[in-house]
């Protein structure tokens, strides 16, 4: 298989996301991880890239560089004998690929080789250019190589991509696109051609090892995956906190224009004008009939939910920057014929946007429990406590309230901050960590505790608003999403387990995503 490389100039369908080593987007790594889209190399970047490893040879066998003519970490100032130059890049990826713990998911691995495949398009890494074709190829067909979970702290995925690079090779197992262990090696695909997804192996040597595993490309990968998902989550648990606003008759008041114009953070604004939009609510509401202001669930939604947003877009714009760096280090450089060794390696803005990022998801899902526990109480709904149904002490919708708190727990769990981590690495030379590669994992992980969470407050509210035969306007984007909420949710409300009402609510929420976006559902 040959991967399809354009010209700058032509025109890339829908189906494709160009290669260039400056322009991807988290949205284009989570195509390519979900494998609805294939990559383009473009021509221009992978004459950049071939341009590098052309002069990252010349400048190895002229002087030192670290990694390809000297050992690594410790053994930095250890110089590789010219004869023993040519094996030192397979020592070098065999003694780093030494991950541990879980496989970790096909969708997780194709991201982190979409970012890599795109960073060393950006020209710094001094690696034959064929290996960005190869990681092409296996994005296109499916393929991904065998990675475990556990061997990063922050400063280079070594060994996740060391295990790319031995599968390159043909020294390590590949997932064919069926999920089946496919070994590498020479002759993998037949003489028909490819027939199992995996490429050929790469001769990858000394000057192609360090190169290759010199970034931080899995993390960037599941941050990427992670940020898409929680901030369509936090858009989504807006549209269900409308509903819910509703249900208790809640005041508009928290919304008004003239709140936000007072106090103009960019999020909470937003959050207060599409909040307006879901409900139909006027720029300056007239005061409430009943209670003069509602609990905080209500009332601060937009400056928990604001922050929130705020931070979605701080670390999106520091993954714009790492998904597009040539950040290996040495960092070759053709125009000035030199490796410039450097730590651009170190992944501290990414870790602190991730912690940021958490903290603020976790207080938008917090704010979800306590309107939950509104629901429950007939002070705010005019209905019986646990929106119970007419049997005696019925239990209603109580356990949800539990229920979520325990989801709640693991995702505070999730949001303590990884970048409070420390280690001393490599006889002490390697002497700090930013733990990115953890802030990471966490952050993927907590979006399935999330889900489950505003899931709850969504089933409570479909039951409250039932009860009340209450439906908000036609034609308000809070009406749709109420039409598609009944419409999987079963109206049984006896005491009854509530496990696959929860279930059902959670894997709504995407399309509630679509609503808040205005793009329907």
């Amino acid at each position: 298989m040959s991967s399809r490389i354009v010209d700058s100039s032509a025109v890339v369908t829908a189906a494709a996301v160009e290669l260039d080593g400056c322009g991807l987007t988290v949205a284009d790594v989570v195509r390519l991880a979900d494998g609805v889209a294939w990559p383009v190399p473009q021509e221009a970047a992978m004459k950049r890239a071939t341009r590098s490893w052309d002069a990252a040879r010349q400048i190895a066998a002229t002087g030192r560089v670290y990694g390809r003519s000297t050992g690594v970490g410790a053994n930095r100032n250890e110089d590789v004998p010219t004869e023993a130059a040519a094996g030192h890049g397979l020592r070098l990826l065999r003694s780093h690929a030494g991950a541990i713990g879980e496989e970790v998911p096909a969708r997780q691995v194709r991201a982190m080789l979409a970012v890599r495949a795109n960073q060393l398009l950006a020209g710094g890494a001094g690696l034959r250019p064929s290996v960005v074709t190869a990681l092409c190829e296996a994005l296109e067909s499916g393929a991904h190589p065998v990675v475990n979970e556990f061997g990063s702290v922050g400063t280079g995925d070594l060994t996740a991509l060391a295990q790319v690079g031995l599968a390159l090779a043909g020294e390590h197992p590949w997932r064919g696109p069926d999920g089946t262990v496919r070994p590498g090696g020479p002759g993998v695909n037949g003489p028909g051609g490819s027939v199992t997804g995996v490429p050929e192996p790469q001769p990858l040597d000394n000057n192609d090892a360090l190169a290759l595993i010199s970034s931080n490309a899995l993390t960037l990968g599941q941050a990427a995956l992670a940020l898409h998902e929680l901030r369509g989550l936090i858009a989504a648990t807006q549209v269900v906190a409308a509903l819910s606003l509703l249900a208790v008759d809640g005041s508009h008041e928290a919304y008004a224009a003239p709140v936000h114009e007072a106090r103009p953070h960019r999020g909470s604004t937003e959050v207060a004008r599409r909040m307006r939009q879901l409900i139909g609510a006027a720029d300056r509401p007239a005061p409430p009939l009943g209670r003069i202001q509602d609990p905080y669930g209500f009332r601060c939604l937009p400056q928990i939910h604001g922050p929130a947003h705020d931070a979605a877009d701080a670390l999106e714009a520091v993954l714009a920057v790492e998904i597009n760096a040539a950040a290996e280090n040495p960092l070759i450089s053709p125009d000035d014929l030199a490796a410039y060794h450097h730590g651009g390696f170190y992944q501290a803005q990414l870790a602190l946007a991730l912690d940021h990022f958490r903290l603020a998801v976790t207080q938008v899902a917090r704010l979800s429990t306590s309107r939950l526990s509104t629901l429950n109480e007939p002070a705010y709904t005019r209905l019986k406590p646990f929106l119970a149904d007419h049997e005696p002490a019925s239990s209603g919708v109580m356990i949800l309230e539990y229920a979520a708190a325990a989801a709640l727990g693991d995702l505070r769990a999730f949001s303590a901050p990884a970048s409070l981590g420390h280690a001393v690495l490599s006889r002490g030379v390697e002497e700090q960590a930013s733990f990115a590669s953890l802030a990471a994992r966490q952050t993927l992980r907590a979006c399935g505790a999330y889900r489950l969470v505003v899931g709850c407050e969504l089933v409570a509210a479909v039951r409250a608003l039932r009860q009340r035969d209450l439906k908000p306007e036609p034609g308000l984007p809070a009406a749709r999403a109420l039409e598609l909420a009944e419409a999987v949710l079963d109206e049984d409300q006896a005491d009854r387990p509530l496990t696959d009402d929860v279930t059902a609510a959670a894997a709504l929420l995407d399309r509630f995503t679509d609503i808040w976006r205005g793009n329907g559902a």
